[in-house]
């Protein structure tokens, strides 16, 4: 993207080296004297960049094995995407936000903690996806709107019940703090010993399910899940605000985009949030990919801003 030989030495992030020397306490200081996002309404849907993926070693893009090893050259990337208008924020592991605090580029922005990070990529113990990253306190700490968790439930897996538990405990840590907790679930299983997200519809419901009901309360939950196919049977089973996760374009984007689109209009669907797919665009340009992707939202006249249809509840106190 930027022309940048990895071996030439760059030094055009030394900085951030040295303040973590010299003076750590600067990430603290940047974080609270950021300008805060106006803060979240239904209507508008937003637009998240994420930036989570390098904390469980999965750093391949396409045939690129190693896309997102280079530091400088993703940060480049994240700034560019979230310099352009539309890009609401961000969702990233502490390393990479501390960067971005310290570079400025974070005043306006949504900011999305990502909290479990264990279950490295094609490891056994993939399912096993302790927290190892944000914390709520420390979400809290750095003016951050929320925590985001990858909830995989495999059926199979002794460590599922475990996952589940620290995922509850964890929405209940966020709700406490007023904290949004955005869980991305998936039924998961093992085929020939590597982790498989089942992406079929009925896998999708049932995921929403189970991950809307964990924690004491829902009042602060949010979905993140996948594009799928009847994505209308998807957003039925929740009243959770929901993001759509972008994923893999594939051979097509234009197809892919078409499918978000869709999605996009169904009800309860609060935004999208894209990580590689736009990062690393096949034609490198980083700032045509997210406005492509930010003119798939609805704004505030769309039908998402319409008001929601009286209950019987509703009707009882008239």
């Amino acid at each position: 993207m930027n022309g940048h030989d990895a071996g030439s030495g760059d030094t055009r992030y030394e900085h951030l080296t040295r303040i973590r020397v010299e003076d750590p306490g600067a990430i603290a200081r940047a974080a609270t004297s950021r300008r805060r996002h106006p803060g979240l309404r239904y209507g508008p849907q937003t637009f998240i960049i994420a930036a989570d993926h390098p904390a469980r070693g999965a750093l391949s893009v396409g045939d690129d094995a190693a896309a997102m090893a280079d530091r400088r050259d993703l940060l480049d990337r994240l700034r560019t995407a979230l310099a352009t208008p539309g890009c609401d924020g961000v969702l990233a592991t502490p390393d990479i936000i501390d960067d971005l605090l310290l570079l400025g580029a974070l005043d306006d922005k949504l900011v999305f903690g990502s909290m479990n990070r264990a279950g490295l990529a094609g490891s056994s113990f993939e399912y096993d996806d302790r927290f190892t990253g944000y914390t709520a306190e420390a979400l809290d700490a750095i003016g951050a709107d929320g925590g985001k968790m990858l909830t995989r439930i495999a059926l199979a897996d002794p460590a599922t019940p475990t996952v589940l538990e620290n995922t509850a405990r964890a929405v209940d840590a966020l709700a406490d703090r007023g904290l949004v907790a955005m869980i991305e679930p998936f039924l998961s299983e093992w085929r020939n010993g590597r982790a498989h997200n089942d992406l079929s519809t009925d896998a999708v419901v049932k995921s929403v399910a189970i991950a809307s009901a964990l924690g004491a309360s829902s009042a602060g939950t949010w979905m993140k899940v996948p594009v799928v196919d009847r994505m209308d049977r998807v957003m039925a089973a929740t009243t959770l605000p929901t993001v759509l996760l972008g994923g893999d374009t594939g051979s097509d984007p234009d197809v892919v985009f078409a499918r978000w689109e869709n999605a996009l209009r169904q009800p309860g669907v609060v935004g999208l949030t894209v990580g590689r797919t736009l990062l690393y665009p096949p034609d490198g340009d980083v700032a045509g990919a997210v406005k492509t992707a930010v003119s798939l939202l609805a704004g505030p006249a769309s039908g998402n801003s319409a008001p929601p249809p009286s209950t019987t509840a509703d009707r009882s106190r008239s």
